[in-house]
């Protein structure tokens, strides 16, 4: 397993010295220029030129490159120029927001998508999976700016039970956060759900065609037991490594739903980067987002083989 885990990690690190190559100089190519916004409205040359000087923009971009990875490396992602923190600071501050926000998705997900997967898998081509189906097929092509809408008109402006935006730390107010919360975590884990459900259908209706499943129900087993004690046991492998898969996803993808509910996490905090010509900022979020995607395949292919006996008597 050590050695398992010791190779995933070494493929890492050009994936990600490839990520920071490609975040560092295509944000070269945007529009405008931060040291113009940094400078305010009277843009004195002589504070223009200090500035440049002081940031480093006077250099050849392959020196500020190798300058900016080999701080990477030991923890420094730079200044942010809009508010003057360390960036690795704005990424503490807002990351656990967007990890809250991820964590009460994925159960509301898991919640809705794994026992209707297991019931479409079990009625499979009958009436209840058709539906479930064609619910699941609701689900993700219903856009998540336009669900946030109509949840913030019906349940906040009409029926007046939650708050329409904002943002409450679990550590402040426990149930305010909650509320704050569940419709941006229904918006999000609406679409998961439906992810999920497609997927525990489909290994579940692999497991159930088995030849042991066959053998424990010619045992005289109940309908249930069979189910849930020996395929739903099996069959739950595959989604728990792509639970991984998508809790990377929400932590990168969360952007338009945090914007619609004004939720200051990290999607939030790279949308204002990117129009603040902020770039310190723009490239550390990126390479922890490139950094925890990696983190979590890697999580997610040693759960697998943990789970999986003949994984691991291969390794």
């Amino acid at each position: 397993m050590h050695i398992f885990i010791a190779k995933r990690l070494l493929v890492a690190i050009p994936t990600l010295l490839l990520v920071s190559v490609f975040v560092f100089f295509l944000q070269k190519l945007l529009p405008g220029d931060p040291i113009l916004a940094l400078a305010g409205e009277e843009r004195d040359p002589v504070v223009l030129a200090e500035l440049r000087e002081r940031y480093g923009f006077n250099d050849p971009l392959p020196v500020q490159y190798v300058r900016w990875v080999a701080a990477a490396a030991t923890g420094d992602l730079g200044i942010s120029l809009r508010t003057g923190q360390p960036v690795l600071e704005l990424i503490g501050q807002k990351l656990p927001v967007t990890i809250q926000l991820a964590v009460m998705a994925l159960g509301i997900a898991f919640l809705l998508g794994v026992p209707a997967g297991i019931y479409a898998a079990v009625r499979q081509r009958r009436l209840g999976d058709h539906a479930v189906n064609f619910l699941a097929l609701a689900a993700l092509s219903v856009p998540n700016f336009w669900l946030g809408i109509m949840l913030i008109l019906l349940v906040s402006v009409n029926l007046q039970w939650l708050p329409a935006s904002g943002y409450v730390s679990p550590w402040e107010n426990l149930a305010l956060s909650l509320k704050t919360m569940i419709m941006p975590a229904v918006v999000l884990g609406t679409g998961l759900s439906a992810t999920l459900l497609r997927h525990t259908r489909s290994s579940m209706m692999g497991v159930l065609k088995s030849d042991y499943i066959r053998t424990a129900r010619a045992k005289g087993l109940s309908g249930q037991a069979v189910v849930l004690g020996h395929a739903f046991r099996n069959a739950v492998l595959p989604v728990i490594t792509l639970t991984a898969l998508l809790f990377g996803e929400l932590l990168a993808g969360a952007v338009l739903t945090e914007q619609i509910f004004t939720i200051p996490g990290f999607g939030k905090l790279i949308v204002d980067a990117v129009f603040t010509r902020d770039y310190a900022v723009v490239q550390g979020v990126v390479l922890c987002t490139a950094a925890g995607f990696i983190l979590l395949n890697l999580v997610a292919d040693v759960l697998y083989v943990l789970l999986n006996p003949r994984l691991r008597s291969q390794l």
